[in-house]
């Protein structure tokens, strides 16, 4: 019976060791076909969600068989615009300075002390304004006391007058002699100079009286009142009492490239007129529209620049002096050239090209050749007709032959038209370098 028992024993443990072997191997197994298959649509769903991120603009590049290549899922969407045929501007682009047309720092003329100031501070003023009045009391009494004394040697000059009268007749009869006479005519003479001289110091007291009263030079804008009311001031003194700064005309000064001086002059040797605007500082919106004055005389040869002068009529007041501003130049205009949006253009080794929309459905590579960049508005010379509709963003997903599904651009971002002009529509963006390197390029 023992022996029975040592010998059943190992036997059943090893038979039921056994049975649940291959239970648990099939256990595992079916988790490992489980987990690929998850990994399985995890990656189907995250290709998919990429891809349509990749369609709605997100940034990045999804080359053939990775996770945005569309062929695997169907046509690719894009945004395309129809290319037109126009005139396209061709702008000189400089950074420039808003520069008052003339700044007068008023001063006393005369001393003596403020009593009256009859300006507010930023108050636009007109030519012959009174500003500001000195205590006129001390040159009224020098007016006063250049007439007394210009009265007494009136009155001497005509006692010595009378008297010469008087010896003169005397002469003639022989009871005085020569000497007599001639000297009475110098007294004469002396008094006559006397009264001249009085009335230079009446019109030079009336003179400093005027200037108590001190008026606006020019027309402009005052600033900041320097000196306040009751101080004494002297003529001699450095510090002004304000500033007036003519606004309407205003000047914008600008640096061009003096690579750009030639075509600049051809222009203004021609006679023509050449308009200019004037852009903010992110050089997106037009500020004021003028015209070019001159140009200087002489190129910097620190930065291989020269400066421009343009007027602007300033109506509103919107250019203020030393603003900083990108001003754009017209200098020509491309005729019948074919017009498509930057964002269009594509360049590689081969050069540059863009994705033509052929069938309705299908993209062909077409390599093109640009004539003239203005602002968003690209004008090209070969390679496009006018009407051709070509791929504006979606391109990374693209190549030769790809499908596409077409979706047209907004109104706004189409292709300029007959004369594609930066003003309200954005503007050229002006690629602007560091100050003290030159500023300004052909768009």
């Amino acid at each position: 019976m023992g022996h029975l028992d040592s010998i059943e024993l190992p036997e059943r443990g090893t038979r039921e060791t056994s049975a649940t072997e291959p239970a648990k191997s099939r256990w595992w197994l079916w988790i490992v076909v489980l987990g690929v298959i998850a990994v399985g649509i995890w990656y189907y769903r995250g290709a998919h969600s990429t891809s349509e991120a990749g369609a709605k603009g997100a940034p990045g590049s999804y080359g053939k068989g990775g996770p945005g290549d569309f062929g695997m899922f169907g046509p690719v969407p894009v945004v395309v615009a129809t290319a037109q045929k126009g005139d396209l501007p061709v702008y000189l682009i400089g950074l420039g300075s808003v520069t008052a047309f003339n700044t007068v720092t008023v001063r006393s003329r005369v001393d003596g002390q403020i009593v009256k100031v009859n300006f507010t501070e930023g108050q636009f003023v007109h030519e012959g304004d009174a500003l500001i009045e000195i205590d006129p009391r001390p040159y009224q009494v020098m007016v006063e006391q250049a007439e007394g004394q210009l009265a007494k040697d009136q009155a001497q000059l005509h006692d010595m007058q009378v008297d010469m009268e008087r010896y003169t007749t005397l002469y003639n009869e022989g009871v005085v002699p020569k000497q007599q006479v001639d000297t009475q005519q110098a007294q004469v003479g002396t008094y006559q100079g006397a009264i001249k001289a009085d009335q230079a110091t009446i019109d030079n007291a009336k003179l400093q009286l005027v200037y108590s009263r001190i008026t606006a030079p020019i027309s402009g804008r005052v600033g900041l009142r320097l000196v306040d009311i009751g101080n004494i001031v002297h003529a001699t003194d450095t510090t002004g009492l304000l500033v007036i700064t003519q606004l309407q005309p205003i000047s914008v000064i600008f640096t061009l490239p003096q690579d750009q001086l030639q075509q600049v002059l051809i222009k203004i040797r021609g006679g023509g007129v050449l308009p200019v605007q004037a852009y903010d500082r992110d050089d997106t919106t037009k500020i004021a529209d003028g015209k070019l004055a001159t140009i200087d005389n002489q190129i910097d040869p620190t930065t291989g620049t020269y400066k421009l002068k343009s007027i602007f009529s300033n109506e509103n007041n919107v250019l203020f002096p030393n603003q900083f501003v990108n001003v754009h130049m017209l200098v020509d205009t491309k005729r019948n050239v074919v017009i498509v949006p930057a964002a269009a253009i594509q360049r590689g080794p081969q050069g540059t090209y863009v994705y033509v929309v052929s069938g309705g459905d299908t993209v062909k590579i077409r390599m093109v050749t640009v004539a003239q960049t203005t602002g968003n508005n690209i004008g090209v010379s070969s390679g496009l007709s006018a009407g051709d509709v070509v791929v504006i963003d979606g391109q990374d997903k693209l190549q030769n032959d790809s499908k596409v599904i077409a979706n047209a651009a907004p109104a706004n971002g189409a292709a300029g038209g007959a004369s594609a002009q930066p003003a309200a529509q954005g503007g050229p963006q002006s690629e602007k370098s560091a100050p003290s390197q030159p500023a300004g390029k052909t768009r």
